[in-house]
């Protein structure tokens, strides 16, 4: 980590706590130059709200070295709000805002001008009332990556847990999980976990998706007929999996210390445990993708906006785990 590298930070909705946690950041000191990618108005307004009256808001110089974040000190990359933003207060006009800041950090970080990116919390349900359609960061960032298959996994302490599938109806669950994708997603946590965790021989526990792993059958067939045949072919090709594995068994302390990541088949059926284990200091990153991407692990709160009562431990750890993934 001796070259200081370049990180870009998107705020996600500004009505939200995006605005307020990215300005904790720039309390502090790093070895390497942050850049917030946002309207300078916005976060000068929640300055004001915050009372944070000694932060020195600036627009920053892309074209000079990148050189170490200063506390105090606020560098952005100007992306105009579209209407004046209210804390608290969701409004459709500023959609494209959100998603023109995304742009600007994708294409920088594709072009080298940015070395990763964190994204603060979007709010999906605004996005899609602007008739824009988003399903979240991942699947937006796959596409304007060209990424055909990007694979969320969320890590907090000493727990990773990768997703099969990631925002589905629970109906449509099972259908999605095909052999393709599985193999597919388990090379991809793989290879990710040696090459950016520096991980040689990952161990990677594999839920079910049913009850008690199917209970041979009894409860469901995909295990047999769809994850078991797949673990076993990748298993041949030497990567160490172990599974399919049930859920409320993989997830004990017991079981869980044996692996250096899980991959659950449903969101809700591997984020809660990580959440439960680490909220507020856990990170969801991207794989897959050509570039570094973390994330905050919760959202907008927009009921905490500009009341100083937001807690931005989990953007500090999005930005510590970019910066080691840059390494």
């Amino acid at each position: 980590m001796s070259t200081c590298k370049r990180i870009a930070i998107t705020p996600g909705e500004p009505a939200g706590i995006g605005p307020d946690i990215c300005l904790a950041l720039a309390q502090k000191d790093y070895a390497h130059e942050l850049i917030f990618i946002t309207d300078i108005s916005l976060l000068q307004q929640r300055c004001e709200t915050l009372g944070l009256t000694k932060l020195h808001i600036h627009r920053a110089d892309l074209s000079q070295t990148a050189t170490p974040q200063r506390a105090g000190n606020v560098s952005v990359c100007h992306q105009p709000l579209l209407v004046e933003s209210q804390c608290g207060q969701l409004n459709v006009a500023n959609a494209a805002y959100v998603l023109a800041c995304l742009n600007e950090a994708v294409d920088g970080c594709l072009n080298g001008r940015y070395n990763a990116l964190v994204t603060g919390p979007a709010h999906k349900g605004i996005i899609n009332d602007a008739g824009i359609p988003f399903q979240g960061h991942t699947e937006y960032l796959a596409e304007k990556t060209h990424t055909d298959l990007p694979v969320m996994m969320l890590a907090g302490g000493e727990l990773r847990v990768a997703l099969v599938t990631t925002h589905l109806p629970l109906s449509m669950v099972s259908e999605a999980i095909t052999p393709t994708r599985l193999e597919q997603i388990l090379r991809i946590v793989n290879h990710d976990l040696q090459q950016r965790f520096k991980l040689p021989a990952p161990r990677i526990g594999i839920c079910g998706l049913n009850p008690h792993a199917g209970e041979g059958g009894h409860l469901g067939r995909e295990e047999i007929e769809v994850i078991s045949p797949v673990i076993e072919k990748l298993q041949k090709e030497g990567l160490n999996l172990t599974g399919p594995l049930p859920a409320d068994t993989i997830f004990t302390p017991r079981h869980m210390k044996h692996y250096d990541a899980i991959v659950a088949m449903y969101h809700d059926q591997g984020l809660p445990v990580l959440k439960h284990h680490a909220f507020g200091d856990g990170v969801n990153i991207t794989l897959g993708l050509p570039i570094i991407r973390t994330s905050v692990d919760h959202g907008t709160a927009l009921d905490l906006a500009g009341t100083g009562k937001a807690d931005s431990s989990s953007l500090h750890a999005a930005l510590d785990m970019a910066i080691t993934l840059t390494d």
